[in-house]
C-alpha cells in the first residue's frame, strides 16, 4: 500500500509559488485524463532536491536516480522511541529505552550491525529493494487472498443483457493494452517532486508479470514482450493473442469475437478441467507442492506457462449473492478480494498473476492484482485510465488488423494428489472468504477542498479521523501502518509511516474526553503537523522500520544472534499494526480494499476526492473486538465532528471579493 504524494499537502497560496520549481505532476498518459498540483517541499529536508546525488544513468538505473540512504543509528532510534510512547507504561518504556541505549552504545551490536549495513549498501543501488521483495513477499507463506493482494472496486455498470457485458469487458481489455502501448512507447509521463523524477520501474512490471508458486520462497517471472492475455471463464482458462504478427493491437470488435469464440467453445465442449485456479488461493507453501505435482505433467506444464506469461488475465464471473445485510458495493469488494469462495468466483482467477481484470455478470467490475512486483501508485494510475478509456473512447472499426490468431482452449487436469490440494484449498478459502468482514463509507459532506482551506494536508487529517475512530471504539491508540512510497531512490518502494504518535492520542484523547472545543482543533493541528513530520522523513527513506529490518537481516546474513530490542514489548507492540492504511486515490468513484494486517485490526484505504471521500474497510469476523460495520459507522461520526469544530473555531471561509 502506499501514500500519494500529490495528496499530502494542501495547496496555499499557489498565485505566490513558482510551480516550475516545485510543481509535481501526477499524470495518467500523455492524453492528460488527469493531472493534479500539489506542493510537496514542505514535507522534504532543506534543500533535499539539490542534496539527493543523481547517479550515472545504467541499464539497471535508466533515469540515473539517487541510491537509497542508510539513515544513521541514533536518528533512527530517536524516531523510534518516540513512535513508542503511545504503546508503553512508564516501566516498559523506561525498559525500552535502556535496550536502546544498550543497543546504540560505542562498540554495541547495534553499532556493529549498522556498519555492516553500510558496507552492505556501498555494493547496491539500493540496499533494501530485494530484501524486501523477498522477506515481504516472495518468503510470505500466508495466502495472497486477502492478507496481500488487494481488490481496487471500479464504479458500478448496469447491463442489459450479456452482450453488453461483453461489449464492456472488450472495452477494458483495449484500454488495458492502449496503456500497455503507452509504456513500452514510454509515453508514460514521469512523475516529479520539485525537480526531482521519481523511479517509473515498476510501470514496465504490471504486465506479463506472475509469480511463481515454490516451497519457502516464490519467484516472479517477467514476459513483458506477451502479445496474449487469458480469459478466465467458469474456472477454465483460454489463451486469446490480442496482437497479430506485425505487433498491432486487435480492434475492440475483433476482441468481442474472441471472447465470443472462447464462450461458444466453453458451451460445446462436454469434458471440462479441473478448477486449478482454486490452489492459488492456498498457502503458499500448499500452492507450492500442488504446483510442482502439476507441471509434472507436460500438457498441463504447457497450459500453465501460457497463463503465466500473459499480459494479464480476465475474468468473466458469475453471480455472487449477497452476505447478510450486503449491498451492491460491499459484494463488489469481496468479489474482487476473493471471489466469494470455492462454490463461486474463487477458482475463476489465477491469483499469481500481477494484474487480473475482474467483471462480473450484475456490473460489479474492477481488478485484484498481485502486490510483489509494484505499489499501488501505479495500478491507480491505470486504474482511472481505464475508466476515462471506457467512458470517452468510442469504438473505431477501422482499426481491424489482419493476421488475428484464434484463441486457444488451455486444458488442466488433476491427479489424485492434486484433488487432494484442490480439497484442502476449497476449504480454506472459504473460510477465508466467509472471515472477512467487508465494508465501506461513502462520505459526501465535504472533501479534501474544505481541508485545505483549514491549512491543512488531506492525507494527514483523514489519518487523524482513522486514529480518532479506531481510539473511540477501543478506548487505546493503535499502532498504525500508513505506507510511503520511496521513489525518489532508484528501485524505490515504500518505507512505514507510523502515524499513531503522542501528538495523534492526546488529540483523540481530547475530542472523546475533552470539552473544550478550542482545545481540540488545537491538538488535532498539532497531530497533523506530527503526522507530516513523520512523512517527510518517510518519503525520503528516513523512517524508522525499513532501517530495523535491515539491521535485523544483516544480522540474519551474518550468523549473528537477533538483538534483544527485537524482542522488547515496544518492538512487538509498536510493529502490530492493528489499523492498515493506505491513500490511494482516483478522480473516478473508485476504491482500494484489503484485508487488515493482524486478525484483531482493520484495513481502511481510501480515495480522497475534492468534495468527498471513499473508504475500503475489512476486519475479521472471527475476532469479538473488531467489527467493520460499527467501524464505519463511527469513522463517519469522527469526521462529521471534526468538520463541525472547525466550522466553527477554524480558518474563516476567503472572502469571495
Amino acid at each position: 500500500m502506499f501514500t500519494d504524494l500529490i495528496q499530502l499537502l494542501s495547496i496555499q497560496n499557489p498565485e505566490e509559488v513558482d510551480f516550475k520549481m516545485l510543481k509535481c505532476l501526477y499524470n495518467i498518459s500523455q492524453k492528460g485524463a488527469l493531472q493534479e498540483r500539489a506542493l510537496v517541499e514542505h514535507f522534504l529536508r532543506p534543500n533535499v532536491c539539490s542534496a539527493l546525488k543523481r547517479q550515472k544513468a545504467t541499464i539497471t538505473n535508466p533515469q540515473g536516480l539517487p541510491y537509497l540512504p542508510v539513515p544513521k543509528l541514533e536518528d533512527t532510534l530517536t524516531k523510534y522511541l518516540k513512535s513508542v510512547e503511545p504503546h508503553l507504561d512508564q516501566a516498559a518504556l523506561l525498559k525500552t529505552q535502556e535496550l536502546v541505549k544498550k543497543f546504540s552504545a560505542p562498540g554495541s551490536v547495534g553499532q556493529k550491525l549498522q556498519k555492516l549495513l553500510e558496507e552492505h549498501a556501498s555494493k547496491k543501488e539500493n540496499w533494501l529493494s530485494d530484501w524486501w521483495l523477498q522477506c515481504a513477499y516472495l518468503e510470505y507463506r500466508d495466502p495472497v487472498v486477502v492478507w496481500s493482494s488487494p481488490g481496487l472496486v471500479f464504479p458500478q455498470r448496469k447491463f442489459e443483457s450479456e452482450e453488453d457485458r461483453l461489449v464492456f469487458t472488450s472495452k477494458v481489455i483495449s484500454a488495458a493494452l492502449a496503456y500497455k502501448n503507452l509504456i513500452d512507447a514510454k509515453k508514460i509521463a514521469v512523475e516529479y517532486v520539485g525537480k526531482m523524477p521519481l523511479d517509473m520501474q515498476q510501470y514496465n512490471k504490471i504486465f506479463g508479470t506472475c509469480r511463481i508458486p515454490g516451497i519457502e520462497r516464490d519467484q516472479l517471472s517477467l514476459h513483458p514482450d506477451s502479445t496474449h492475455i487469458v480469459l478466465v471463464l467458469d474456472n477454465e482458462y483460454y489463451k486469446i493473442p490480442v496482437y497479430n504478427k506485425q505487433k498491432q493491437t486487435l480492434s475492440e470488435d475483433q476482441i468481442l469475437k474472441q471472447i465470443k469464440y472462447c464462450l461458444n467453445e466453453s458451451k460445446s465442449r462436454k469434458t471440462k478441467s479441473a478448477p486449478v485456479g482454486l490452489l492459488s488461493t492456498d498457502n503458499r507453501d500448499n500452492w507450492g507442492r500442488a504446483y510442482a505435482e502439476l507441471i509434472d505433467d507436460p500438457k498441463n506444464k504447457s497450459s500453465i506457462k501460457e497463463i503465466q506469461s500473459s499480459l494479464f488475465t480476465v475474468s468473466l464471473d458469475k453471480f455472487l449473492p449477497p452476505q447478510e445485510n450486503a449491498d451492491d458495493t460491499i459484494t463488489a469488494c469481496h468479489q474482487l478480494i476473493h471471489g466469494g469462495g470455492s462454490k463461486y468466483n474463487s477458482a475463476n482467477r489465477w491469483y499469481d498473476k500481477t494484474l487480473q481484470l475482474i467483471v462480473g455478470n450484475t456490473g460489479i467490475n474492477g481488478l485484484t492484482y498481485e502486490h510483489s512486483p509494484a505499489e499501488g501508485g501505479p495500478i491507480a494510475v491505470l486504474t482511472d485510465y481505464i475508466i476515462n478509456y471506457v467512458d470517452t473512447n468510442r469504438n473505431d472499426n477501422s482499426e481491424n488488423v489482419n493476421d488475428v490468431q484464434p484463441p486457444e482452449y488451455l486444458p488442466v487436469y488433476a491427479s489424485s494428489q492434486v484433488q487432494q490440494a484442490l480439497e484442502t484449498a476449497a476449504t480454506n478459502i472459504d473460510k477465508l472468504a466467509a472471515n472477512l468482514d467487508m465494508n465501506y463509507l461513502h462520505y459526501t459532506k465535504y472533501g479534501k477542498n474544505f481541508i485545505k482551506t483549514q491549512k491543512m494536508s488531506p492525507d494527514s487529517y483523514v489519518q487523524m479521523a482513522i486514529q480518532y475512530a479506531f481510539y473511540r471504539l477501543h478506548k487505546v491508540p493503535a499502532a498504525h501502518y500508513e505506507s510511503a512510497q520511496t521513489r525518489l531512490y532508484v528501485h524505490g518502494r515504500t518505507e512505514t509511516i507510523r502515524s499513531c504518535s503522542s501528538e495523534s492520542v492526546a488529540f483523540a484523547k481530547e475530542m472523546t474526553e475533552g470539552r473544550n472545543e478550542k482545545e481540540k482543533v488545537e491538538k488535532l493541528k498539532a497531530a497533523v503537523n506530527a503526522h507530516k513530520k513523520y512523512v517527510a522523513a518517510a518519503i525520503q527513506g528516513y523512517g524508522v522500520d525499513r532501517h530495523l529490518l535491515g539491521l535485523k537481516l544483516i544480522a540474519k546474513n551474518n550468523n549473528l544472534p537477533l538483538p534483544e530490542l527485537y524482542s522488547d514489548e515496544g518492538y512487538k507492540k509498536s510493529t502490530h499494526m492493528r489499523l492498515s492504511t493506505s491513500n490511494v486515490s482516483s478522480k473516478y468513484d473508485a476504491f482500494m480494499c484489503y484485508g487488515p494486517l493482524v486478525n484483531d485490526g482493520y484495513g481502511c484505504c481510501y480515495n480522497l476526492k475534492n468534495d468527498d471521500f471513499w473508504f475500503g474497510i475489512s476486519s475479521m469476523k472471527d475476532n469479538p473486538d473488531t467489527n467493520s460495520e460499527r467501524f464505519r459507522r463511527v469513522l463517519e461520526e469522527c469526521l462529521t465532528h471534526m468538520y463541525e469544530l472547525l466550522a466553527k473555531h477554524g480558518e474563516p471561509p476567503k472572502s469571495k471579493l
